[in-house]
């Protein structure tokens, strides 16, 4: 069976409808759930032609630290000829519907669902959709930090569907990790990974540790333990996680809980102070 992707479409809810909802932003997490994500809350970008967005992380106060995540919504003939207006800054690209045409440095590329590419700081690139369907995916940018002695990474074109995942230990296949970057390329201070619990899977411990996370609920349903609070999630729910934050879940649904996600890695931590001799 092929994978998954549940994506916004906006619209909005009828005048019947309750007002409650599961979204909760706390000081450890936030869970913005798919129900948030209407036609009012759309964001627009300088160059980008034919495409909104929803912007689901950003770096501020209280919220996200290290990185920015947004939906993209580009209709057809839509794109953008300076697509990154920002110096120094990295871009992953997860393509969950349509295709995106790209150019890199030169080359040509035709991106389809479950597409990955990976966008090195000062990459020269262009998106375009050039076809009758809308184009959906994210776009997840983080400031890069660069080490002395460190090349910067390589661009990266890829697709779910080649890779096979990585089965954690002792868990009988049940839980497992697509990983589009080794964990031993240090040039990488950012890994976006999926996820996936088959039915009934957990992950049996609270997780507590340094890494921020962001997780877009691609595909099922399942149960986070976030701090003191369960919560119930599904696809098209976006969780954001402070370092630290105790994390656990397991997979509720009679399909498989998929979930594409990031997190900050291989850096030593900024301590605010000039160190000298």
């Amino acid at each position: 069976m092929s994978a998954k992707y549940f994506y916004p479409t906006g619209g909005h809810p009828g005048q019947e409808q309750l007002l409650t909802d599961r979204a909760i932003f706390t000081n450890a997490y936030a869970v913005i759930p798919k129900g948030t994500m209407r036609d009012i809350v759309t964001s627009y970008l300088p160059f980008w032609d034919k495409t909104r967005l929803w912007v689901i992380a950003r770096p501020m106060t209280g919220f996200a630290e290290t990185f920015s995540q947004y939906i993209m919504e580009v209709s057809p003939g839509g794109g953008s000829d300076q697509p990154e207006t920002d110096m120094g800054v990295e871009g992953v690209l997860f393509i969950v519907a349509g295709t995106a045409f790209l150019k890199i440095n030169g080359e040509n590329y035709n991106v389809e669902e479950g597409g990955y590419v990976f966008l090195p700081p000062e990459t020269n690139w262009t998106l375009h959709n050039k076809t009758d369907d809308i184009l959906r995916f994210h776009w997840i940018r983080k400031a890069y930090q660069a080490v002395v002695g460190l090349d910067q990474p390589d661009v990266i074109i890829a697709n779910e569907k080649d890779i096979q995942p990585t089965i954690m230990p002792d868990t009988d296949g049940k839980w497992s990790t697509t990983r589009f970057v080794a964990p031993s390329d240090l040039r990488h201070d950012m890994h976006v990974t999926i996820v996936t619990l088959e039915p009934g899977a957990v992950i049996p411990f609270l997780e507590t540790h340094v890494m921020e996370h962001g997780l877009y609920v691609l595909e099922g349903k399942g149960v986070y333990r976030l701090n003191n609070d369960w919560v119930e999630v599904e696809a098209g729910d976006y969780m954001w996680l402070r370092a630290f934050c105790p994390q656990a879940c397991y997979a509720g649904g009679p399909g498989k809980f998929r979930y594409l996600l990031y997190k900050d890695v291989n850096r030593h931590m900024k301590l605010g102070v000039s160190i000298g001799n």
